[in-house]
């Protein structure tokens, strides 16, 4: 995979070199960090999480080293780090046609869990709420941790109420999140984004989160799901989704990360960036400025 990245890159460095393209536009992390400052055009780069502390500690002298010639963009500002400089924070956005609207949810529909079937991401935590509150919950994703699933996933599925459907994609996902009751999100990590959360709100289904990572940017309380800062809070939030207008959840999460929202939200940052970089060379006071 490195061989393809690193040809892939050079091919592009190499037409940014001779002026093909007005902005740079890098989505996959730090390996073009290096061209930025030999190019004759600015660099955007999306910084799409840092990973465990362990990781971040790690990867940080490269984003240290280049902040002065490209423009970083955030995901969340809760994945903003106080080292670094942004241009700004742009929350994902989503095409809404692949996320149909579900007003009303079966009176027997479950909860349900998405994502990677990992400690961090709480299915276990998930399973236990679900039966404490007394209702059911289907579970998809991948297994990405095998002994972590062996050990507190399957046991808990012993229970009929809690099922394991596996790995889903395009509409079959669509159809998964919004005939559900409400999406538990009861993760054990400060998630940088979380689009599962996105999509099950652009559905109408709201979700109960722990307080962690960018959940508090994600989710407006009472509108399109709610916060808990404890997992024995979960039942009892549970037990509030027939509140939540469904309606107007996803009315809410539609304005807040439809892609084209995401869409003027970077044009802006390309334009700044370019405008900066026909005007001066990149220098430390400049990116100041900018950031």
């Amino acid at each position: 995979m490195k061989v393809w990245e690193t040809l892939h890159l050079g091919a592009a460095m190499a037409e940014a070199a001779r002026g093909a393209f007005d902005v740079i536009h890098v989505q996959c992390d730090f390996p073009a960090l290096p061209y930025a400052p030999l190019l004759p055009v600015p660099m955007v780069v999306t910084l799409h999480g840092f990973g465990p502390p362990s990781v971040r500690d790690a990867v940080l002298p490269i984003w240290r080293a280049y902040a002065n010639d490209a423009h970083y963009v955030a995901i969340s500002d809760a994945d903003r780090h106080p080292d670094l400089r942004y241009a700004a924070t742009i929350h994902h956005g989503l095409d809404l046609s692949a996320w149909p609207v579900v007003a009303e949810s079966a009176p027997d529909a479950p909860l349900v869990f998405f994502g990677r079937s990992h400690p961090e991401k709480g299915p276990a935590a998930a399973i236990d709420a679900a039966r404490a509150a007394g209702v059911s919950i289907r579970l998809a994703g991948i297994v990405a941790d095998a002994a972590y699933h062996a050990a507190e996933v399957t046991p808990r599925l012993e229970d009929p109420d809690a099922v394991w459907v596996g790995a889903l994609a395009g509409a079959g996902r669509a159809r998964f999140l919004g005939a559900a009751r409400g999406l538990l999100h009861l993760i054990a990590f400060d998630e940088p984004f979380g689009l599962s959360v996105v999509e099950a709100m652009l559905c109408g289904t709201p979700v109960i989160a722990l307080r962690r990572g960018s959940m508090p940017e994600l989710i407006d309380e009472g509108v399109t799901g709610f916060l808990i800062d404890r997992l024995e809070d979960a039942p009892a939030a549970i037990t509030r989704l027939p509140g939540i207008d469904r309606a107007r959840c996803a009315a809410r999460a539609r304005l807040r990360f439809a892609d084209d929202t995401m869409a003027v939200r970077y044009e802006a940052v390309y334009r700044a960036a370019r405008t900066m970089k026909l005007q001066q060379p990149a220098t430390d006071e400049t990116s100041r400025k900018f950031c």
